[in-house]
């Protein structure tokens, strides 16, 4: 299990903690009481996540049986997603 540590805790002691991580342990780090980092043991076989490159995403489409894109849920999904975004400067709440 985890250890729960304040972001102060790994700011004033990080030495102390990353030797603590080195030897196995994980550490949950939390802003204001809400957990936002998980400082874990580097794992060799793990790698940060990639984007898939263009050739690889031009293949998948050629080979996709539905390659047409769905024009109506691309508008559907960009009018919802505009919905929830306040970008009016004359509204903002400066």
């Amino acid at each position: 299990m985890a250890t729960l540590i304040a972001q102060r805790e790994l700011r004033n002691n990080n030495a102390d903690i990353l030797n603590r991580v080195e030897a196995g342990e994980s550490f949950v780090v939390t802003r204001n009481g809400i957990a936002v980092a998980d400082v874990v043991p580097h794992s060799e076989g793990s790698k940060p996540p990639m984007f898939p490159s263009t050739k690889d995403l031009t293949a998948r489409r050629r080979d996709s049986k539905d390659s047409a894109p769905d024009r109506e849920a691309w508008v559907r999904d960009i009018r919802e997603a505009d919905s929830l975004v306040d970008d009016d400067p004359l509204n903002s709440r400066a």
